[in-house]
């Protein structure tokens, strides 16, 4: 099924009642989002409905609206709805038509008719025509030329045909194709369908289908599926001083690796033992810290049972450091292989 569409999506925000006062009326805040293309016919898209219930349906479908459009012009917009339901009826069981219904109200079907008409439009239409052909890359609106036309169709290219265009039920493949653009259950239509389907019969021709409206409406098709939301944001900001965040950081980090061997010193050892040269030891282990991440080359001796030094310092730390330390060594290997 194309892309669900054309939905009003609508937030109701309450307002408080005021202190002491008469409950304030409740505030609508109304939000439509609308596509580029304007609505489509509601046949096209009941059309597009059943083709997905089969090619046979489709065409079968369309005999029986060929002219459906004339009925629009004295009927409202509502009995026009109920007369497509009651045509879309004679293929579709109960629960089909409710997914009908559903699917109209949403104009589910809108982007496929879009799609079409986009293609027709790129062909482009010849001007003034509400309803053309296209024979291997030569356009006709007269239905008395088709058989011109397709007297040299074999030596011109063929058209591509998309995997959702509506092909006349034939079983001859090596014919000319014909395209008919043009609005199902308009009166252009039902004269280019009459030929055609006639031809397409006789296996003379491979009749193809593509909606295309000359003249779109001014109706907007509503896009569905998209919620949204008013958030209301606190301006409110406290000062905070940046350098004492800072400093009680550095220092929750430093009592934090205070146990991790640095270079052969546990200084949280060292600032149990001389508490009175804290700050020493603090300016010491920085600086051993600092001098351990220079990535300098090693020597030949120090090469040796590299393996075995990383693997004894695993084994000599606490159980619940083993696996950080391992980590550690093995991202850092490069600066840790001097320590």
């Amino acid at each position: 099924m194309a892309a669900a569409l054309a939905l009003l999506v609508s937030l109701l925000l309450p307002l408080p009642p005021w202190p002491g006062g008469a409950a304030a009326s409740p505030k609508a805040v109304t939000a439509s989002l609308a596509a580029k293309w304007a609505a489509p016919p509601l046949l096209l898209e009941a059309s597009e409905f059943i083709a997905e219930e089969g090619n046979e349906k489709f065409w079968q479908f369309l005999e029986t609206v060929r002219e459906l459009t004339i009925y629009k012009q004295g009927d409202s917009d509502h009995s026009y709805y109920n007369l497509i339901l009651k045509k879309a009826g004679q293929f579709l069981s109960n629960l089909q038509i409710n997914l009908l219904k559903f699917a109209l109200s949403i104009r589910a079907y809108s982007p496929t008719v879009h799609m079409f008409q986009q293609i027709a439009v790129d062909e482009p239409p010849p001007e003034g025509c509400s309803a053309f052909v296209v024979i291997h890359e030569k356009h006709t609106c007269k239905t008395n030329e088709i058989k011109k036309l397709l007297k040299k169709a074999a030596k011109r290219p063929r058209p591509y045909l998309f995997k959702g265009d509506h092909k006349f039920p034939t079983l001859k493949e090596n014919v000319p194709v014909v395209i008919l653009y043009a609005e199902m259950g308009t009166k252009d239509f039902v004269k280019f369908h009459k030929v055609l389907s006639e031809k397409a019969q006789k296996e003379e021709i491979t009749y193809v289908l593509r909606h295309y409206v000359q003249k779109s409406g001014s109706r907007k098709t509503y896009l569905s599926g998209y919620g949204v939301e008013l958030a209301i944001k606190s301006t409110e900001y406290k000062a905070v001083d940046d350098t004492q965040v800072k400093a009680t950081n550095d220092t929750t980090e430093e009592e934090g690796n205070e146990e991790n061997e640095v270079q052969g010193f546990i200084f949280g050892k060292l600032r149990q033992m001389y508490p009175n040269l804290k700050d020493n030891l603090k300016e010491f282990r920085k600086y051993l810290s600092e001098s351990a991440n220079n990535m300098e080359l090693l020597k030949v001796w120090e090469l040796q049972d590299l393996s075995f030094q990383a693997a004894s310092q695993i084994r000599s730390s606490p159980v619940y450091d083993a696996l950080t330390v391992m980590k550690d060594i093995a991202q850092n290997f490069p600066i840790k292989a001097r320590i």
